[in-house]
């Protein structure tokens, strides 16, 4: 999928930890560690504003197009 989630550079520019944030927006781990994966599919906008309050950012400092990203699923299909 083309679109990021720069969830790692800014909690490393904020020194705040996964844990710390996930329990700042009210979020469990596994589904914070999910989207900082990249692997979720949807975001609430609820959520969005959570971690953009937390994290002192706007969307796009959180949320990036990339076109030339692809999933391995892509990759694995066009390999048959």
């Amino acid at each position: 999928m083309p679109i990021r989630i720069d969830l790692d550079e800014l909690l490393h520019a904020r020194r705040m930890t996964l844990t710390e944030l996930a329990d700042r927006v009210d979020i469990t781990l596994a589904n914070l560690s999910i989207l900082k994966t990249g692997k979720a599919k949807a975001i609430r906008f609820s959520t969005l504003e959570a971690l953009c309050r937390e994290l002192d950012c706007l969307p796009g400092d959180l949320i990036g197009y990339d076109p030339d990203r692809r999933e391995e699923s892509d990759h694995q299909e066009g390999a048959e």
